[in-house]
């Protein structure tokens, strides 16, 4: 009887260390999972757009500029509605601007990106700045632009550094005239940098072809 009682002793505290030893088992399987990293630590999410409001598809740069809201009264109260001004370019000397509207802020942003992808006008850039100085007005809106000398900067406004940084410019001096208006400061902006023509542009309209040769 007392080797009975000793053998049952013996094998309580080994089936009591069973669930212990499962349980463990299971926080390990656990915190060994494949989301995490030797250390048991869980990898870096991928961010998607940049934090300043600009995302990138198709080697395309995207900023809104602006988002207004709108309301309309009607019997049962207001109705709201939003428009946004984007701005895109592929930073190689192509930009374009698109305004969307919709019921939801989403909604009018990726409508005003879809107009600024499908409307893309070359602009004619030297190296990281402008050819000469341009003057520009649209509305009540005046912009200049000076070309500037390199490691400068973007001398510039939000509105008018959106849209020179989305055409590859990284070295101007502006001043921005008149209205504040953002759409007419894109506008004009985008304005003044389809004027831009570069040297050989200007001999080959003018058919001077060779004093191109000779400059090379």
């Amino acid at each position: 009887m007392a080797e009975d009682n000793e053998s049952k002793g013996q094998a309580a505290p080994a089936a009591a260390a069973a669930p212990i030893a499962a349980v463990t088992q299971n926080s390990q399987s656990y915190s060994g999972r494949s989301d995490r990293n030797d250390r048991g630590e869980r990898p870096r999410r991928r961010r998607g757009p940049d934090s300043d409001g600009d995302s990138r598809r198709d080697d395309l740069v995207e900023k809104v500029i602006f988002i207004n809201r709108s309301a309309k009264v009607v019997k049962g109260g207001r109705r709201f509605s939003f428009s946004a001004l984007v701005v895109a370019g592929d930073r190689q000397g192509r930009v374009g601007l698109g305004l969307g509207k919709g019921t939801e802020v989403s909604d009018a942003i990726r409508k005003g990106g879809d107009g600024a992808k499908s409307g893309l006008k070359h602009v004619s850039l030297a190296s990281n700045t402008i050819p000469h100085e341009v003057y520009s007005h649209f509305g009540g809106a005046k912009v200049l632009l000076r070309p500037a000398s390199p490691g400068t900067g973007l001398i510039c406004g939000k509105t008018v550094r959106a849209v020179v940084e989305s055409a590859g410019i990284r070295d101007i001096l502006s001043k921005s005239l008149g209205s504040k208006n953002a759409a007419n400061v894109a506008k004009a902006t985008l304005k003044a940098l389809l004027q831009l023509r570069t040297r050989d542009a200007i001999l080959r309209a003018r058919g001077l072809e060779s004093r191109i040769k000779k400059a090379i």
